[in-house]
């Protein structure tokens, strides 16, 4: 359906091409409002989902552990379920946001704990700084996308794919030698409270990462665009916005370990 082609698979062509064959009636199209809307309604059920488990794990630490795996495992079985059948994105998209929410807020509790370990304060907590690192990155890439200062064409498209499958490639790699006692720990979380150079190639990485992750976010607003015009039905606005989150998650996530490195890095001790 158009000449770009996301990293999340339920932004595919084929997904895309697969709900624009199974919904007939285009009496009411899709439009980048209605997408923008429906992707404000998951952030609102992400951030409300953090923050109660993020609440909750503080007050009943027993659930934390249990929440923050049960989390991700419901968030990685819809995303395959979207791939499979996008249609179902009208309820799909709402309940990941929810699940990836509880899933990300444990996460920056558990962060947040290895630093208080260390007797290191972060200012507003990690989760309001990925927080507020996210939203900047998304208010600055719709800027650059809705001004045309950076086009997400085919070629910037394939060098994304490119540095992403390189990235996914290296981080396998890493894992497995892991697995053989070989450790890189410019890629651990913990290696950042050693500092040197392991500690700024890690934080440097971390940072290239978040960039990648952004850019993307580029190539996920060009294809809402594209899929609009070409009058697209308006019950894909949700599989358009699930595409969205995806990418918000992955930027939050990047913007969450960077908060991370710099406060172990450079954070005041206690």
């Amino acid at each position: 359906m158009s000449m770009l082609s996301s990293t999340n698979p339920v932004l595919s062509d084929q997904s895309l091409g697969r709900v624009m064959g199974q919904l007939g009636d285009r009496s009411a199209t899709a439009s980048v409002q209605g997408v923008m809307a429906k992707t404000g309604i998951c952030t609102i059920l992400a951030v409300a989902a953090g923050a109660v488990c993020y609440s909750l794990a503080q007050t009943y630490p027993a659930l934390y552990m249990i929440t923050l795996v049960g989390s991700l495992v419901v968030s990685l079985i819809l995303f395959f379920v979207m791939w499979m059948k996008p249609a179902a994105a009208i309820i799909a998209a709402p309940v990941y946001s929810i699940t990836q929410g509880a899933f990300l807020g444990c996460l920056s509790l558990m962060l947040e704990k290895m630093l208080a370990g260390r007797g290191i304060a972060v200012p507003g907590g990690l989760a309001l700084q990925a927080f507020l690192i996210t939203g900047s990155i998304m208010a600055a890439m719709l800027a650059l996308h809705t001004f045309g200062i950076i086009r997400a064409g085919p070629r910037f498209q394939s060098v994304l794919a490119v540095a992403t499958v390189g990235l996914g490639i290296a981080m396998l790699l890493a894992f497995v030698v892991s697995l053989f006692g070989v450790q890189m720990p410019w890629l651990s979380l913990s290696g950042a409270f050693g500092g040197g150079s392991a500690a700024w190639i890690g934080l440097g990485i971390n940072a290239a990462i978040l960039l990648l992750a952004s850019l993307w976010l580029l190539v996920d607003l060009a294809q809402i665009d594209e899929a609009v015009a070409a009058g697209a039905p308006k019950s894909i606005e949700w599989l358009l916005a699930f595409g969205l989150i995806v990418t918000l998650a992955w930027v939050y996530l990047e913007a969450l370990k960077l908060a991370f490195r710099i406060a172990a890095m450079f954070g005041e001790r206690k």
